[in-house]
């Protein structure tokens, strides 16, 4: 949405859907599709299938990952297809000279969990597997694909002289167009939502507004001098800080209280520093306000609420 406002062309993807029945109206509504917007069908699974919608771009945006938390796919399935689909799509873009750079979506996930006690993680920081593995978290395959991926990205960009940048977004909550329910709102809203079986990864919750995410992608795109990885993430919040927030500005849900929530347990991840995107001349334009308010809306919309 937010490329087709700048007046780039743009080709997008979406999964192969056999019977035809998936609705992109939510694709082809937005202003400026009919003129400017493709619509291709690619998996991961097949990382060929992506060098049409590649071919002719200057710039390439992969902010997909292949996971699906019901399935509880192991963790050896979840990564080969993601790192797989991964450098298939970089070395589509290293056949069509055209690409100028790629900006590849990565998580917080590969940055925080490492088990080191610090209040603030930059990206210099990596995710540990192991660790990871030691928390037994249904989570865990994906926090560790989108590791492995990330770092396998970066690293066949340095071996084969491709233009890549890293985006580490935190979770990502606000107004969604798409009809499926966002994980990561679903996961923010949980207090709202009564899900309390998500409580304990929310112990220090890192998160930024969807639309700075998107602007965040566009950003780095143009940004002349950007190199490796960018935490973007703007607000980062307590368990109790979160209850006492979300009672205080809607008082209509019945929201956990402080003192329910001191028997919780989990890993209390680091907040996140986006001094790195900050420094390059990047600015938040959405705080905690405009997330929840914009979630809850879009969920009262589509009959989550």
């Amino acid at each position: 949405m937010r490329l087709l406002e700048h007046g780039y062309s743009v080709n997008t993807t979406v999964r192969p859907d056999p019977e035809h029945k998936r609705d992109t109206n939510f694709l082809t509504s937005l202003t400026g599709a009919s003129q400017r917007l493709q619509i291709f069908d690619a998996d991961l699974s097949d990382p060929c299938s992506f060098e049409a919608a590649i071919e002719g771009c200057i710039g390439v945006f992969h902010v997909a990952t292949p996971v699906d938390f019901g399935k509880n796919e192991a963790e050896e399935v979840v990564t080969k297809r993601a790192i797989d689909g991964t450098l298939g799509i970089l070395k589509a873009c290293l056949k069509f000279k055209t690409v100028k750079r790629v900006v590849y979506t990565s998580s917080a996930s590969a940055v925080a969990l490492n088990g080191k006690d610090l209040d603030l993680m930059d990206e210099s920081f990596w995710s540990d597997v192991d660790f990871i593995r030691s928390m037994k978290s249904f989570l865990g395959p994906y926090m560790i694909s989108k590791t492995l991926t990330e770092k396998a990205a970066l690293q066949f960009a340095k071996e084969h002289g491709l233009d890549l940048v890293t985006l580490i977004p935190s979770f990502v909550i606000g107004p969604f167009i798409c009809p499926k329910f966002p994980s990561s709102v679903n996961a923010t809203l949980a207090m709202i939502l009564g899900n309390q079986e998500v409580y304990s990864l929310m112990l220090n919750t890192s998160m930024v507004h969807v639309d700075d995410v998107a602007r965040a992608h566009i950003f780095l795109l143009e940004y002349p001098d950007a190199k490796g990885r960018y935490i973007c993430s703007s607000d980062t919040i307590t368990l109790e800080q979160m209850s006492e927030y979300l009672s205080t500005k809607y008082p209509e849900y019945a929201i956990p209280t402080i003192e329910s929530l001191k028997e919780i347990k989990g890993v209390k991840a680091p907040g996140l520093s986006s001094k790195k995107l900050l420094d390059s001349g990047f600015r938040y334009k959405y705080g905690l306000d405009e997330m929840f308010d914009g979630a809850i809306q879009c969920c009262k919309e589509k009959g989550y609420l």
